[in-house]
């Protein structure tokens, strides 16, 4: 599967791709002791979350070195999901323009000078 093929992803399974990418390769129960962290998350839904990454083609699984369980890995790198994630964005809602949406976090005081001027600056030197 291309990565332009890849199906979008719901906010848990973002999540969960979230944690994989960070740790680099983890077992279902270290993403589920991740989640829990902050609130009461069940093991069976983070194993089907983890499922659905990897059918989607977000992750891949190996076995681990002991025991029955397998370690998941990232399949697609994390700047090319925000590419896709962005274009597709800025597709739905601005009509594939940024400038508008750029205008929008302006106007709605999400984009402050200091990060316009560094915005500036990679569009001059661009």
């Amino acid at each position: 599967m291309g990565k332009r093929n890849l199906r979008a992803m719901s906010p848990a399974e973002t999540e969960v791709l979230s944690i994989i990418w960070r740790l680099k390769h983890a077992t279902v129960q270290q993403i589920h002791k991740e989640l829990s962290s902050s609130r009461q998350v069940v093991y069976k839904t983070v194993l089907t979350l983890v499922r659905r990454l990897e059918s989607k083609g977000y992750v891949k699984h190996r076995p681990a070195e002991k025991g029955n369980a397998h370690v998941y890995s990232p399949a697609v790198d994390h700047k090319d999901v925000v590419r896709r994630t962005v274009r597709d964005f800025l597709d739905r809602l601005f009509g594939g323009e940024a400038g508008p949406l750029v205008q929008f976090l302006a106007e709605d005081g999400l984009l402050g000078p200091k990060e316009a001027k560094r915005i500036k600056k990679i569009i001059d030197e661009s």
